[in-house]
């Protein structure tokens, strides 16, 4: 039997879709300092793949005198601040976007940053390249629990172990895996690992539609493998 391409792809925005990590870390620098902290390039990679309302906690607790949904606030509208002067793009996801769109296989965004946000990068890209958003303030349970990536497949009409999620980060892969997706983990602001159960690229450029029909066909593989076992 022909191995078939993924029932859908599931992509991460932060840090996969779109660098924008050092913009969240530099609107986090200056709102610590506004209540006269520090914040440091370590504290904020520790917030990589974290829902906004756990980093909101995280900054509350370094002298942030704000509720949390005001923290949240501010930082989306400083980051969209940053995203209108220029989006950052990150190298090979628009092609590999255009490619499942061009034959067809459902999409869907899945990200912990609120829908406005969402909403501004699913504009900025056009073309309806997204069949369903995912935001971090509709879902009661931000990754690494697996809810959002339920709800991606759940809005979509597919089996998320029928799907091939893209994220960059640990808390979004472990999301995923949990959700019962095969995950491909691509490098970028946070360390990776290759044994951890997902697929590791240094970059989507050059990864196309033959290698997410064989991580779906490996990952079909595997599950079958486990369920004949048990």
């Amino acid at each position: 039997m022909t191995d078939s391409l993924p029932a859908a792809v599931l992509w991460d925005m932060d840090g996969t879709l779109v660098d924008t990590e050092p913009y969240w870390f530099d609107s986090q620098v200056d709102l610590v300092a506004s209540f006269g902290g520090t914040w440091t390039k370590a504290e904020g990679d520790t917030l990589i793949g974290s829902g906004l309302w756990h980093s909101a906690a995280v900054l509350q607790r370094h002298g942030v005198d704000l509720p949390a949904d005001e923290i949240i606030d501010r930082l989306t509208t400083d980051v969209l601040t940053r995203c209108a002067e220029h989006v950052p793009w990150r190298p090979g996801a628009r092609e590999l976007l255009a490619e499942l769109r061009a034959a067809g296989v459902p999409t869907a965004l899945v990200t912990m940053s609120i829908r406005r946000m969402a909403q501004f990068m699913v504009d900025a890209i056009g073309d309806d390249s997204f069949d369903a958003v995912v935001a971090g303030d509709e879902v009661e349970h931000s990754k690494p629990h697996p809810e959002a990536y339920l709800r991606g497949a759940e809005l979509l009409g597919v089996d998320v172990a029928d799907c091939v999620a893209i994220e960059d980060s640990v808390p979004g892969l472990t999301s995923a895996m949990a959700a019962g997706a095969v995950a491909l983990g691509v490098e970028h602001a946070a360390p990776l690992t290759d044994d951890s159960g997902y697929v590791r690229r240094d970059t989507l450029v050059g990864v196309g539609l033959a290698d997410l029909r064989e991580m779906h066909a490996s990952g079909r593989r595997a599950r079958d493998a486990r369920t004949s076992d048990s």
